[in-house]
């Protein structure tokens, strides 16, 4: 969408998201919603921008938007993801924008959020990032540790490396215990092996949201989303709008979850 037309239908967004607001059920919002914040480079081409960075700025400010109508909404934990394993074997000339819009985003989010009553973590094999990264990320951890709420960013993150971890893990506390053998195999089961996720200590997450209109997963928390309510947005990230995020809360509300029964 142009600028011009951007321009003239924004006070109508407004109306609408103030009807939404109005007939929203607060009660029956979710706790934890999973974003995959995709469509950057697309969207790059679509609007015609002098190179990828510059779409992955807009993204990064629209990432911060979003965690502010979160916290309007009183949502207890968003995962956000912001980098996948296959995001890993992009070209050079890709990645290294990309990090370092990263690395801006994670030195402005402290001032973004203060005083707000957020906490930060990353989640995934932070291993594969590259120092100056992986230094952003742990001291944006470091400084936002406090906080009922909870931002989870997912950075080189996979939901079948994620399970292969938990198993991992797993296997060896029992081995530590002096399990073995078929004793162990009767140990490891959904809950058991459920402790050992990333972000254990979060519910599952109830809301799923993609943008850029693919509709799958890619591996976004395999284990978790079993039984989350998806929302596959049109728009790329960098365009996603709040009206956008009401409208996926709107539908939510109004779902009847079954939690497969």
């Amino acid at each position: 969408m142009n600028k011009t037309k951007r321009l003239v239908k924004k006070p109508l967004y407004k109306i609408y998201e103030s009807r939404i607001l109005k007939f929203l059920d607060r009660d029956k919002l979710p706790q934890h919603i999973g974003v995959i914040h995709d469509g950057h480079r697309r969207y790059a081409r679509a609007e015609r921008l002098p190179d990828y960075a510059a779409s992955y700025r807009e993204g990064m400010k629209k990432f911060v938007e979003f965690l502010g109508w979160a916290e309007d909404l009183e949502i207890h934990a968003v995962t956000c993801w912001l980098l996948s394993t296959e995001n890993l074997s992009r070209p050079a000339e890709e990645l290294e924008p990309y990090y370092d819009v990263l690395v801006d985003l994670f030195r402005d989010i402290p001032a973004a959020i203060e005083g707000h009553d957020v906490a930060v973590r990353f989640v995934g094999s932070l291993d594969l990032l590259p120092q100056r990264l992986l230094d952003a990320a742990k001291e944006l951890e470091a400084t936002c540790n406090t906080g009922s709420r909870h931002v989870t960013i997912a950075l080189a993150y996979g939901g079948r490396q994620e399970i292969v971890d938990a198993t991992r893990e797993l296997v060896d506390s029992l081995a530590e215990e002096g399990v073995t053998g078929a004793a162990m195999s009767e140990r490891i089961t959904a809950v058991s092996l459920g402790s050992f996720m990333y972000s254990a200590d979060l519910p599952d997450p109830d809301l799923v949201i993609r943008t850029s209109g693919e509709t799958r997963l890619s591996g976004f928390l395999l284990w978790q989303a079993a039984y989350a309510e998806f929302s596959f947005v049109d728009v790329y990230w960098p365009e996603f709008r709040r009206v956008d995020f009401l409208r996926a809360l709107r539908d939510f509300t109004l779902s009847t979850r079954r939690y497969g029964k």
